[in-house]
Formats: structure tokens, C-alpha cells, sequence
């Protein structure tokens, strides 16, 4: 997953009970649950993805956007950038 993320600077992750939380240029943007890329639901990320479901990360949270498309680096560099103003 943070291969498909090296085209973007500062990305950092934190391992956290066994999952991973995604930080770009400082700010929680999603993270690695269960194998899936789940990421805030703002407005930016649900107009580029429309049809992307809406899945919880685990019990007890609210939900966020599962990302299909995580093999291609220009969609997930053009995703982030457009998320950051809105974290």
C-alpha cells in the first residue's frame, strides 16, 4: 500500500492495534483495516469515488469510504490531494 502512495510527500503511518492509520502531511486521512484502504468520507472523496461503499473499520467507529482502486498510484495521489484542505 505505501508503494502505491510513494508518489505523494509526507506519508507516514503508525501501526496501531494491528492496523495502520495513514497520516499525510500531518493529518489522519484513513487507514489499513482488515486489508482495505478505508479513508475519511469527505466531500472531495465521495465526489471522486460516487459508488464506493461505506464500511467500518471496526466496531464501535464511524464509517469511512473503502478505496477499490489502490493499484493506481495517480488516482490514490489525486485522491489525497484533493482530501488534505478538508481534514
Amino acid at each position: 500500500m505505501l508503494e502505491q502512495l510513494s508518489e505523494l510527500e509526507e506519508i507516514s503511518y503508525r501501526a496501531m492495534m494491528g492496523e495502520y492509520i495513514i497520516y499525510y502531511r500531518g493529518k489522519i486521512i484513513g487507514g489499513v483495516y482488515d486489508d482495505r484502504l478505508l479513508i475519511k468520507p469527505t466531500k472531495s472523496a465521495v465526489s471522486l469515488m460516487p459508488d464506493a461503499t461505506y464500511e467500518l473499520p471496526y466496531e464501535g467507529t464511524k464509517e469511512m469510504l473503502l478505496v477499490d482502486d489502490v493499484d493506481s498510484k495517480e488516482f490514490l495521489t489525486k485522491l489525497f490531494n484533493t482530501m488534505y484542505d478538508e481534514l
